[in-house]
């Protein structure tokens, strides 16, 4: 983005005048006002009534000058078009009454009409339908917790920071999803979208903080909250995962009765209990490996006659 338009508008923060002192001097000058109308017309004293009156518009138009800012909230304000300042700092406040608050977010920003919220804001925009890195449709969705850094630039570098914020989370994430595969089939150092969750979060809100920071937004977190295959392909791919989950198993049960064989060969043949030969060996193993390898409980044999 051109860094001529990002700054264009910079957060000029205002210090207006004591809200209590400014409704004292409101107080004084209805006062003053009334006294004078009051006397001069006692005292035939056009002068007096005449400025008393002409300060009726003035203590009127006082009235529009005053703010009540609450904490984590702040207030833009515009003099006839021109940007004039915030007001970031909570409490009660007198500013130019002919200055108008500005919010094109209005209540959408989670704030009260005209005042924009600081606090931090979640996002959690509908599940999308993207292609993995191998081409794979998914759907995926995100969470971001956001906030409000430079309102000058929220409220008049972009139309609407809250819609803003929304379309870019949605830009993201269809970056992020087309770059990394799903899962991964073996063991190696290449990320995935649902084994590497923490350096996936990393890149995504690193890479949407540079989409919004012409909207004067800090992205405080964004994760991933929903991913799985489409519908389309999700009954294969279960089948799939099921069957890797099924080898696995088996390979874990081969290892192990290979290592139980073995103990046991080791043990009949350092305790001298029965002497086997090479083929007597063969169909030991094979017995205990099947044995050991079935998914059904042995059936002993007892036999009655000779060893062999």
């Amino acid at each position: 983005m051109d860094n001529s338009v990002k700054n264009v508008y910079r957060e000029k923060v205002l210090r207006p005048l004591n809200g209590y002192l400014g409704l004292l001097i409101l107080i004084l000058l209805i006062a003053g006002s009334t006294a004078m109308i009051v006397t001069g017309h006692m005292y035939n004293l056009p002068a007096d009534y005449i400025i008393g009156y002409l300060l009726i518009p003035v203590y009127c138009i006082m009235f529009g000058g005053f703010a009540v800012v609450s904490p984590n909230e702040a207030l833009v304000l515009v003099l006839f078009g021109k940007y004039k300042g915030t007001i970031k700092k909570e409490g009660f406040y007198c500013y130019n009454p002919f200055c108008s608050k500005f919010n094109p977010a209005g209540a959408a920003s989670g704030a009260r009409r005209n005042y924009i919220s600081l606090k931090a804001m979640t996002l959690n925009n509908d599940k999308q339908k993207v292609n993995d890195a191998e081409g794979n449709p998914i759907e995926i969705g995100v969470v971001v917790i956001w906030r409000i850094n430079d309102t000058a630039k929220a409220v008049f570098n972009v139309d609407n920071y809250v819609n803003f914020i929304s379309i870019q989370s949605d830009a993201a994430i269809r970056n992020i999803a087309r770059q990394y595969p799903y899962d991964i089939s073996d063991d190696g150092d290449e990320k995935s979208l649902r084994g590497s969750a923490q350096e996936i979060a990393k890149t995504l809100c690193e890479d949407l903080q540079q989409r919004v920071e012409i909207a004067g937004i800090d992205v405080v977190e964004a994760r991933i909250a929903h991913l799985a295959y489409a519908q389309e392909i999700a009954a294969a791919m279960l089948q799939r995962q099921q069957a890797k989950a099924v080898v696995d198993a088996r390979t874990t049960i081969v290892e192990g009765a290979v290592g139980m064989v073995e103990l046991a060969l080791e043990k009949l043949g350092s305790t001298g209990l029965v002497e086997l030969d090479d083929e007597r060996k063969a169909q030991m193993v094979s017995n205990l490996m099947v044995v050991l390898c079935a998914n059904k409980d042995a059936q002993p044999v007892v036999n009655s006659g000779s060893l062999y």
